[in-house]
């Protein structure tokens, strides 16, 4: 699952035990520490040092306003004076300009960090967020901060096969997988494993959740904040539920987007069991909209209908891929990211529509590789891989993992397995897991923080809401009923974005528990979604556009 970064500070020494136990701890080696001395070490060597920002050369197509920089974290905290990796870091200064009143000169009040989730994802461009409506009152006062944690794009980048062969050409997606299918697959997840270990070396085993929460208290001080205020979606919200259980004192203002169930029983093998039950409901939600528009799409009058047409196109690419390069796994794909953003159902609609009426151009522009884009995706996919299967323990035994996902697919066909065969690599992986940290915090360690959530979210089921705020001591959650979007601050909302800029700006929340009315249903239309390849709100990112895996953020 993917989520967003929370700050949180010091505890109990049982905090201190556990924050160390799941990462080795003290390894007993010459200079080692535990991870939370190692933490304590770089925290303060960046406070010192701090971010030098200049140009963003990293990102040609960057304006001026945005400026980057890095910040040195250790890769292993038991050894905060051996190897440095360094983050790469992007802000936008607080504009000071209520977009309300051109005359009233608005006060700072800090940093907001942002994390889009992932495991794998990027915040770099998400500080240009300040530019769109929705986020202006929050651009005036904060200075907006994005980065690419651990692993992601420059910051120590990981990669487990060679981007030049991680598109592969027209696949089949089954959803009732024969034994020779599945033999197939195991044996491409062992190959991916062993790969992520030949090329990531004995670095592998630091690509963690808990490092990248450790890395967030390094980048809260290289910023010189003593408290940091934090936005994390989906997968982002985990790291920072770990974060405030290891920092309490650390939080300033927290808000979890999108929010991935804690429960260290959840994590990840679970979690994702839970999350492709969940897509099965979105799925359906999806396919009676379009029903309902049926006058537009002509794809039939009821959910199964539509059902029908979708398998329909399924059996016609297996036996000639559109364009050559569209075959079933690449059209599941790109309804997949449907079950994300419901922004996207116009776009799929259409493009189905199209193909089986003869016109397979829109369907190949949606779900075609982007060839250019393999470093990125490969990238992203190696990160997800490594954080997931460092995290926790995964079954090892494929009796468990074949038994588990049969009996799913039979109620659940539409994503089960393709979720399965994105997470296999963990059954082998060659690293030492960790035990999940117990996220929990108890009545007044924590600042009040602030839980988002959309009742249908299938990439982070509502549970995993619920299961946060229960686990967070004086946590608000606040629900857009009946919607599914798969990150809900900053849209389209006035009633969310109500409740955030009051918690951001003015420090007031509701008591426990608020909800908001749904967001408008997409409108129609017949033609290509012109945003259909890129995330539905800045810092946001779908899953890589070549996989089936859930992307938590």
């Amino acid at each position: 699952m993917r989520a967003a970064v929370v700050h949180s500070a010091a505890g109990s020494l049982l905090l201190t035990a556990l924050a160390a136990g799941p990462a080795g701890g003290s390894t007993g080696a010459p200079g080692a520490m535990s991870e939370r001395e190692g933490t304590t070490v770089a925290a303060a060597r960046a406070a010192e040092t701090g971010i030098r920002f200049g140009a963003c050369t990293e990102l040609p197509d960057a304006p001026d306003s945005l400026r980057c920089g890095t910040v040195s974290v250790p890769l292993d905290y038991a050894h905060p004076d051996g190897k440095q990796i360094k983050l790469t870091v992007s802000r936008v200064p607080a504009t000071h300009r209520d977009p309300h009143n051109s005359k009233r000169r608005v006060p700072r009040k800090g940093a907001l960090v942002f994390n889009p989730g992932g495991p794998g994802s990027s915040g770099m461009y998400f500080p240009l967020a300040g530019a769109i409506p929705q986020w202006k009152r929050i651009a005036a006062a904060y200075d907006l901060v994005g980065y690419a944690p651990r692993g992601v794009g420059r910051s120590a980048p990981l990669s487990c096969q060679d981007p030049e062969h991680y598109f592969k050409g027209p696949a089949l997606a089954p959803v009732h997988p024969s034994e020779s299918y599945k033999r197939e697959r195991i044996a491409r997840a062992k190959a991916y494993a062993q790969g992520c270990a030949k090329r990531s070396g004995s670095a592998l085993r630091h690509y963690t959740s808990l490092n990248n929460a450790r890395d967030l208290d390094v980048l809260r001080a290289a910023l010189g904040e003593p408290r940091l205020t934090f936005m994390g979606a989906s997968y982002g919200s985990y790291f920072g539920a770990l974060y405030a259980t290891l920092f309490p004192s650390h939080v300033g203002r927290m808000v979890f987007d999108a929010a991935v169930n804690p429960d260290p029983a959840q994590i990840w093998y679970r979690n994702n069991l839970a999350q492709s039950a969940a897509f099965e409901e979105r799925w359906t939600d999806f396919r009676e909209w379009v029903a309902r528009h049926h006058d537009v799409y002509g794809l039939g009058t009821t959910a199964a209908a539509v059902a029908s047409s979708y398998e329909k196109a399924r059996t016609r690419l297996a036996a000639r891929p559109a364009g050559g390069k569209v075959g079933p796994a690449q059209l599941q794909n790109a309804f997949l990211q449907a079950g994300y953003y419901d922004t996207y159902w116009p776009s799929r609609a259409a493009a189905l529509s199209a193909y089986l009426k003869g016109d397979p151009r829109p369907l190949v522009a949606l779900a075609a590789p982007v060839t250019r884009a393999a470093a990125e995706a490969e990238n992203g996919s190696a990160v997800y891989t490594a954080v997931e299967c460092n995290d926790a323990p995964w079954p090892t035994d494929w009796k468990v993992w074949d038994r588990d996902n049969t009996r799913l697919a039979r109620v659940a066909p539409f994503e089960t397995w393709d979720n399965a065969w994105a997470n296999l690599p963990c059954a082998y992986w060659p690293v030492p897991r960790q035990q999940p940290l117990d996220v929990r915090t108890g009545p007044g360690e924590l600042p009040q923080t602030l839980i988002l959530a959309a009742e249908r979210d299938a990439a982070a089921p509502y549970d995993g809401a619920l299961e946060l705020h229960r686990r967070l001591a004086g946590s608000v959650l606040v629900t857009e009923r009946d919607a599914g979007t798969h990150g809900v601050a900053g849209g389209p909302n006035r009633c969310v974005n109500g409740h955030l800029e009051a918690y951001l700006l003015e420090d007031r929340l509701p008591d426990r528990r608020a909800s908001c009315a749904p967001r408008p249903e997409p409108v129609p239309t017949a033609g290509t979604h012109p945003g259909a390849k890129s995330g539905a709100k800045p810092g946001a990112k779908p899953k890589p556009a070549t996989r089936s895996q859930p992307v938590r953020g």
